[in-house]
């Protein structure tokens, strides 16, 4: 199941590529979904607390999840 949250700060594709590719590197193996039009990103096999430190450290405003 994944967990889904706001990301203030994505304006193109190479902000979601950096959002996903920094959740990533922080939890191997987890699974991240970026949409870019909502402004979100779905995670599988991370939380919150991993995923708030990637999203912060990629340069983005880490929103909480929905």
């Amino acid at each position: 199941m994944s967990d889904t949250y706001k990301v203030i700060g994505m304006t193109c594709g190479g902000c979601a590529k950096s959002v996903a590719n920094a959740i990533v590197d922080a939890a191997p193996g987890a699974e991240v979904a970026v949409n870019l039009d909502e402004k979100t990103v779905s995670v599988n096999g991370a939380g919150e607390a991993a995923v708030k430190r990637a999203v912060e450290d990629a340069g983005f405003e880490f929103s909480g999840a929905l």
